[in-house]
């Protein structure tokens, strides 16, 4: 007799939700805290006032990244405790119409009319919402909006990323401060770039380029505008 093997995939795309949100803080963290370090920097070099300006960064932009990723998640959860509603309520009232929206959609992936009903009339009899959600508005548990999860991850992960060009300050000479914390800091955003890239399960080439690019650009150009006016921005 023929036994069937099951096996257990580990699929990075379960990790969307909370990578995204922990490369958006630590690459924020990051560049903003290092371009306002290197802006100042430019404008003034006392080494105290770095730090307090960069630690200034830090708390506040943690918490303006909890704030800002509770609100944009929890508006994308609205809108899909609002979607799943209308989608119970037109299964309460219009079940046949439902099913036949449902029978439409495998058709369209593949299957024969008839099959495809029977999947639908299956599928409905067991977990008709749970068909709906998944087939007609593309929502599944991988996918669901967590605001919590998303404010605390990219709190912390901000955090972190604000530390590392703090501590390049502290380590620094006065005379090389700006070249040592954007050098630094280009390092720090290439292994954060190749880190979320192996997290992700993709290849660390563009996503390295990519942070390394544009944290570059703003700290360059954060630089000019300190040295050219004298002030930070």
């Amino acid at each position: 007799m023929t036994r069937m093997k099951t096996h257990t995939e580990d699929h990075q795309v379960g990790r969307i939700g909370w990578l995204r949100a922990a490369v958006l803080g630590a690459n924020d963290g990051i560049v903003s805290t290092a371009s306002l370090i290197i802006g100042v920097a430019a404008a003034s070099g006392d080494k105290g006032a770095l730090v307090v300006a960069g630690v200034a960064g830090l708390v506040a932009g943690a918490m303006s990244m909890a704030a800002g990723e509770y609100v944009s998640v929890s508006s994308q959860s609205d809108t899909e405790a609002a979607s799943l509603a209308k989608e119970t309520w037109e299964l309460a009232n219009a079940p046949a119409s439902e099913h036949a929206e449902l029978t439409a959609i495998y058709v369209a992936r593949g299957l024969e009319e008839s099959l495809a009903g029977q999947v639908a009339t299956q599928l409905m009899a067991k977990d008709a919402l749970g068909a709906h959600a998944r087939d007609e508005l593309g929502l599944s548990e991988i996918s669901a909006a967590r605001p919590v999860q998303a404010a605390l991850t990219s709190a912390v992960t901000f955090a972190i990323g604000a530390a590392l060009p703090l501590l390049a300050v502290l380590v620094s000479p006065s005379e090389w401060m700006i070249w040592i914390v954007a050098l630094a800091s280009l390092a720090f955003l290439g292994a954060l770039g190749a880190t979320g890239a192996a997290a992700g399960g993709a290849s660390p080439w563009k996503p390295t380029v990519r942070v390394v690019f544009w944290g570059a650009l703003a700290m360059l150009i954060t630089a000019a505008i300190g040295a050219l006016f004298g002030t930070v921005v």
